[in-house]
């Protein structure tokens, strides 16, 4: 029996995988969390073999979780879920080093024999995602201006940003240029789109 923890926010999603994965013979659904801090104590709490994980939650995002049972229960797998089909995110999940990454629209059938497989030690990522993101550039951004721009994504301003990077407005403001540019954005928002449409934020 393949021992499932199942984190999905949104509730009437999350019953009904657990309804369709209760139906196979050899999957078991030993957990249920809404929200990205509850998974590393409750994979502590019920050994699942399998974590599947919706990557945008709430408090703590899937790939950060994912990434805190990797380094303290390696021998606990994780499939990541989207409904984000972006290259980048799937290049953040690979980063992350997940056991695996589907689409939320996917036939039930995949998700359980991604679960299936991820389980049996192979790696699972959704073949059309993977080839754009093959076709897709790697993000020009830096580190810290990704750091810059996810902060100005969250609504703070040059002052706000520069207190908490430890830089100065003149530095930040600096920076948002160079970011404008490398993405060919014609100001901070349009920036802002162009990184999360590629999933770089």
């Amino acid at each position: 029996m393949i021992r499932v923890l199942l984190a999905e926010d949104m509730h009437m999603v999350r019953g009904a995988l657990i309804a369709l994965l209760n139906l196979e013979p050899d999957i078991e659904v030993v957990a249920e969390v809404s929200s990205g801090d509850k998974i590393v104590p409750a994979a502590r709490q019920h050994a699942p073999d399998v974590c599947v994980i919706d990557i945008d939650l709430p408090i703590l995002d899937g790939l950060s979780a994912a990434t805190t049972i990797r380094e303290t229960m390696p021998q606990v797998r994780t499939l990541m879920l989207t409904s984000l089909g972006r290259p980048g995110t799937l290049r953040r999940a690979l980063a992350a080093r997940v056991d695996g990454f589907l689409l939320k629209d996917a036939p039930p059938t995949e998700l359980a024999d991604a679960i299936r497989r991820v389980a049996a030690g192979e790696r699972v990522v959704d073949s059309q995602l993977a080839l754009a993101a093959w076709d897709r550039g790697e993000c020009p951004l830096t580190d810290r201006e990704l750091e810059v721009l996810r902060l100005a994504a969250n609504g703070a301003d040059a002052p706000d940003i520069a207190v908490a990077l430890s830089l100065s407005v003149g530095t930040v403001r600096n920076y948002m240029t160079t970011i404008m540019t490398k993405l060919n954005g014609r100001n901070r928002v349009d920036a802002i789109r162009i990184a999360e449409e590629a999933g770089w934020l």
